[in-house]
């Protein structure tokens, strides 16, 4: 652990905000704020807090005492200011001569005390910071501190590694009774620098800023020279005789037993994030892995994203895929009804007061590979990831030292079901596509970048396929940083499989496809070389076949169905002269989707395509509009809104149509028509 203190760093801060009318103690704390939260050893994912006891102005432009405490859904690595919301400071410490209060009430007490009420509300732990009289105090999850609290012994631990440096509280879950409870402990230990809370994590403090966070260094270099002179720990590798199963083929296996089946063609996919490390292929590799795997959280805070403990997947390996699926789904199906029993047990010690949450597994320990994570979103699954390499660390420390103890079930069941801790989560109902993997091929294009972002917009975790990899991943990069663009020739077997191979490597799985990666060649059909024809075919239908057998191979790994969606064009109903080349193999991609609506229905697997004309693209660049308008003796606008409505038919109109047939659950073998109106090619 490394003391990343700076002066001249600390110097910037103060003047950066002097120039914002921000005073000097508010700048040192973001600072320090920052050094903590961007280190993951002891601060991930809003497993922390910090506080300064300092001077406001109210509305009437009096001085005021006010506490400065992280607010709720700010990242400490990035905090400002404005992440701090100052609340009055007597009226919290006031709070501190009763007996009892409710969750509610403090959360109302401290919102009606904050200066600006469009601030974030202030953490729960913001009257731990109240009751304790120092100006700057810092909370983290310090792994170190964990691998010693987390242990059968773990106070007796603490008091032989701190001695009279630390005072010790003993756990209780965060809120009024925490917080009482560290004041008085503080008040038999004023010569402390700061509180271990017994499994759950560490509190330092100062006068100033650098005296805290000094403090917070040295107290976890402590627990890490303690860890260190413990022997290591090896564990007995598993024996593997035959070869392993490779990632890609069982990670769509393990996705769909983890969906939840909501019936009527329904199902919540989870999107994964896989993470490896010679420590962690170390653990999950053990031959005593299913009794070492961690019974409980090392803080109660991360139960809430992984569940309370793992599950542990069986070894898959090549030639026996379809007995791993049968034991993924046995595994987890044990998972959930263990996961019953837990809330059963614990809600009715609650008065049966709770309604129980899903009870799917978010980590996974897969052997011979490494974890994986599941959430609602690739950004929850990295999240999940984190704590869960956060966990094995910590637990592969803790049996160095001992033995890793988790809280018992029924005080992470509080937790998991404390209303506060849901509230980190964030409210409100799924986008549509949520949970669920959008592949689309010329990606990179005006149809292809339109149908991608719409895509996105509507949930959906985006992959954009193209054979111009530099353009395929600017456009995923302006949709966002989970979103992934590669190379793909749609027209290469080897391309197309190891494009889909890296979709699943990412994201877990695949649900959506948009086959539109295409190019048009003309001449008159009478004069045509066959090549020409032939290279079309390749592109405009084969390209469509590789990349469908591609998709459909892994959505029927799944079992949870899927979207097969083509771009058609109007050539495939309506043949335009000289435009064969292009017309005859768009008209060999629309039965192919109807050729998979047919077969694959069984499986779950819709199967659509999307008839659209005259669309602005690769395909009609503004020189051929020009020149087609031309010649026709009408203006651009005239030409491009040539058909019933007078309206031009945009890439954007289009990426709407494959939204609508994605969501479309009972809709397969259709043809939906873009054009603006075109009776012509109207399907009859």
């Amino acid at each position: 652990m490394e003391n990343n203190w700076s002066d001249t760093k600390a110097k910037s801060y103060i003047e950066r905000y002097a120039e914002q009318g921000i005073g000097e103690d508010l700048a040192l704390r973001v600072y320090t704020t920052r050094l903590l939260g961007r280190n993951p050893e002891l601060v991930l994912h809003g497993g922390g807090n910090t506080s300064v006891k300092t001077k406001s102005t109210d509305l009437f432009g009096q001085a005021v005492d006010v506490l400065c405490v992280k607010g709720s859904g700010w990242d400490m690595a990035e905090i400002e200011p404005a992440g701090l919301p100052a609340v009055r400071l007597e009226p919290l410490q006031q709070l501190q001569k009763l007996d009892k209060l409710s969750d509610e009430d403090m959360v109302g007490f401290q919102r009606s005390n904050l200066l600006d009420q469009a601030s974030p509300n202030p953490s729960v732990e913001t009257l731990l910071h109240a009751f304790l009289p120092h100006k700057f105090i810092d909370h983290a999850h310090a792994n170190a501190v964990l691998a010693i609290s987390d242990q059968p012994n773990g106070q007796q631990i603490c008091r032989e590694v701190y001695g009279d440096e630390m005072a010790i509280v003993p756990y209780v879950m965060p809120g009024f009774a925490l917080s009482k409870l560290a004041s008085e402990v503080y008040a038999a230990h004023r010569q402390v620098k700061g509180l271990i809370l017994h499994q759950h994590g560490i509190f330092t403090f100062g006068e100033t800023a650098r005296e805290a966070y000094d403090n917070m260094i040295a107290m976890t270099i402590k627990a890490e020279e303690r860890i260190t002179k413990a022997p290591v720990k090896h564990f007995t590798a598993a024996k593997v005789t035959e070869p392993l199963a490779p990632l890609a083929s069982i990670l769509p296996i393990i996705r769909g037993a983890n969906a939840i089946d909501d019936g009527d063609g329904r199902h919540r996919r989870w999107v994964s994030e896989f993470r490896s490390s010679s420590e962690i292929l170390k653990f999950v590799n053990q031959k005593e892995l299913e009794n070492h795997a961690w019974r409980g959280v090392i803080t109660p805070d991360h139960i809430i994203r992984i569940k309370n403990q793992p599950l542990v997947l069986p070894i898959g390996l090549v030639d026996d895929l379809q007995s791993y699926a049968e034991q993924v789904e046995e595994r987890i199906a044990n998972y959930v009804k263990a996961y019953h029993q837990y809330f059963g047990t614990n809600n009715a010690k609650a008065g049966n007061t709770k309604t129980e949450l899903d009870p799917m597994p978010r980590a996974c320990l897969v052997p011979g590979h490494g974890i994986l994570a599941f959430g609602k979103s690739k950004a929850d699954a990295k999240v999940g990831a984190d704590l869960i390499e956060r966990a094995i660390w910590t637990v592969m420390r803790a049996e160095r030292v001992g033995q890793f103890h988790a809280l018992p079930d029924h005080e992470l069941f509080d937790m998991e079901y404390w209303s506060l801790e849901q509230a980190k989560l964030g409210k409100g109902s799924e986008k549509p596509l949520a949970r669920q993997v959008a592949v689309i091929t010329g990606g990179a294009g005006a149809i292809g970048g339109a149908t991608a972002r719409a895509m996105a917009e509507q949930g959906a975790e985006v992959a954009i396929l193209d054979l111009d990899q530099a353009a395929a991943r600017q456009t995923a990069a302006e949709i966002g940083p989970n979103a992934i663009g590669l190379a793909c020739d749609v027209t290469d077997d080897a391309s197309v499989r190891a494009a889909f191979e890296a979709i699943v490597l990412q994201f877990g799985g695949v649900d959506i496809v948009v086959s539109n990666a295409g190019a048009a060649w003309s001449g008159n059909i009478g004069d045509l070389d066959d090549a020409v024809l032939r290279k079309s075919f390749e592109l405009n239908f084969f390209g469509h076949q590789r990349v469908a057998q591609a998709a459909t191979a892994i959505m029927k790994a799944q079992g949870t169905g899927g979207a097969l969606l083509f771009n058609a064009s109007k050539q495939a109903v309506n043949p335009g002269a000289d435009f064969g080349a292009y017309g005859l193999p768009k008209a060999a991609t629309l039965f192919l989707s109807r050729q998979y609506a047919l077969d694959l229905g069984k499986y779950g697997i819709r199967a659509n395509a999307v008839n659209a004309d005259r669309i602005r693209s690769g395909l009609l660049d503004d020189q051929m509009v020009a020149n087609r308008s031309k010649a026709r003796g009408l203006s651009e606008a005239d030409y491009m809104g040539g058909n019933l409505l007078g309206l031009e038919v945009t890439a954007e109109d289009v990426a709407q149509a494959f939204v609508h047939q994605a969501l479309a659950l009972k809709t397969t073998g259709n043809v939906t028509t873009v054009d603006g109106g075109n009776i012509a090619a109207a399907l009859r």
